[in-house]
């Protein structure tokens, strides 16, 4: 990779990350206090794109399939439940190795990883010869370390009343098979979804919101007959890389790799990783897993509850397997916002002022955008129009997320509403005063047309 090509990444992911502080998407937690690493707040447009997203993978699995049902489980279990699943094992800790000199930290996978190009090479050489990528300083021998952060419940902390944040949102999953397939009377096979935090206390989180301690998933875990897995295995591929395009992720910028059988996890029987294209690399977003039957067969085990299930003619009695479709609600909305920044040289609206200044767009799909209609009186000086955009804004804010903005120039706001995504624009000017119609303007084809005020409600439902 050139210096040029470093140098136009660096700048786009400076212009998205400055894009999300600005705008109010994300900010750095505890920022006052010089912040908290790798944990981040969600702003005020951040969280109802957030919330969009959530909703939308809510519904499509909730609503447009059958046999799926919700969970929402509780972040702290019992210390069995990360004993019997392997967590408090070495099976879930990274080897780290730590600088003499710099202090700086490592995981000893990511350094064998680096890739072999003329600078990286040299990392990587120094890597195998225990040195520091960063100072040449001496590399301290591999040691595990646990990514499970560990808490107290109770007045006393003692290892009597220790647990742990839960580290994926599965488990809890797992713990209640058997009240979901009875209380909702479910047959296999039947899925069971859930959105929640997980925290993981990672050795080196890094690029903005992809790597964090604390972070949001949304997983379904699909229970089927074994001899079914790899069907559901390539349908749940298949609905997921859907999903996504259907979202307006660009084709050539997702793919697909298949872990090798080396890097499986110890209970996968296979594992898919959706891939998407950041201005940093090829990173995975979300993973499609065959569980096998390891999951409900060892909590069954070490728990004492039987944990199979019977079919219906009772004669075959099994351990369901597991598809798991587990996204990173964060990741996911950063792939959403690193696809849709686009910047338009010379503008894209017609003023006075320079035509030299670059204009951004956010073309989210409608369905994720976190503002869906802006009204915007054409001047804020003359009171019948600013009255009559406050009731348009009144009329339409209880079912719609809208922006009431007069500030600054029309051309201003438009480039103000293009650059957080908002789909549709509403302007109030004096033709409304004498007739009762409104300019609507599309974000991405900017085209006006005006609309009577009494059908803009049904307008907007039509095209959102």
């Amino acid at each position: 990779m050139d210096k040029n090509t470093k140098k136009e990444i660096s700048n786009r992911m400076d212009k998205i990350v400055s894009l999300c502080k600005r705008r109010g998407f994300i900010f750095q937690s505890s920022e006052i206090y010089g912040g908290f690493g790798s944990c981040y707040d969600f702003g005020p447009l951040g969280v109802e794109m957030k919330n969009n997203i959530k909703k939308v993978w809510w519904e499509e699995m909730t609503k447009f399939h059958d046999n799926i049902v919700g969970l929402d489980a509780a972040i702290l279990m019992s210390p069995k439940v990360w004993q019997a699943s392997g967590h408090l094992t070495a099976g879930f800790a990274d080897e780290l190795v730590e600088c003499k000199s710099c202090h700086i930290r490592f995981r000893k996978d990511e350094l064998e990883k680096i890739e072999d190009n003329t600078e990286k090479s040299i990392a990587k050489k120094m890597a195998r010869e225990m040195r520091c990528p960063n100072c040449n300083g001496e590399l301290t021998k591999p040691r595990k370390f646990n990514l499970m952060m560990k808490t107290f419940v109770g007045p006393v902390e003692d290892e009597a009343a220790a647990t742990y944040l839960r580290a994926e949102t599965c488990q809890g999953i797992y713990m209640n098979f058997k009240n979901v397939l009875q209380s909702m009377r479910l047959k296999i096979p039947f899925g069971i979804a859930q959105i929640g935090k997980a925290f993981r206390n990672e050795i080196t989180p890094k690029d903005f919101i992809y790597r964090m301690r604390e972070f949001e998933q949304m997983e379904m875990q699909w229970f089927c007959n074994p001899q079914d897995a790899d069907k559901f295995f390539d349908y749940w591929l298949e609905q997921r890389l859907s999903w996504y395009y259907r979202l307006g992720i660009d084709k050539k910028n997702l793919k697909t790799y298949e872990v090798p059988k080396k890097e499986l996890a110890h209970y996968a029987k296979k594992a898919v990783d959706i891939l998407y294209k950041f201005p940093f690399g090829w990173k995975e977003i979300e993973g499609i897993h065959n569980r096998g039957d390891w999951d409900l067969s060892n909590h069954s085990k070490n728990s004492g509850e039987d944990l199979g299930y019977l079919e219906e003619a009772g004669k075959d009695k099994y351990f369901p397997y597991i598809i798991e479709t587990s996204v990173g609600a964060d990741r996911s909305l950063f792939a959403f916002l690193c696809e849709a920044y686009q910047e338009v040289e010379g503008g894209r609206t017609k003023t006075t002022e320079s035509t030299k200044e670059t204009e951004v767009i956010l073309r989210l799909h409608k369905a994720l955008a976190p503002i869906k209609v802006a009204i915007l009186p054409l001047v804020k000086n003359n009171e019948e129009i600013t009255k009559k955009a406050k009731e348009v804004y009144q009329l339409l804010k209880k079912d719609f997320v809208c922006q009431y903005d007069e500030a600054g120039s029309i051309g201003r706001r438009y480039r103000r509403q293009d650059e957080i995504g908002t789909y549709l624009c509403l302007t109030i000017d004096f033709d409304t005063i004498k007739d009762d119609t409104i300019t609507v303007r599309n974000r991405d084809t900017m085209k006006q047309e005006r609309i009577k005020i009494k059908d803009i409600a049904s307008l907007l439902k039509e095209k959102l």
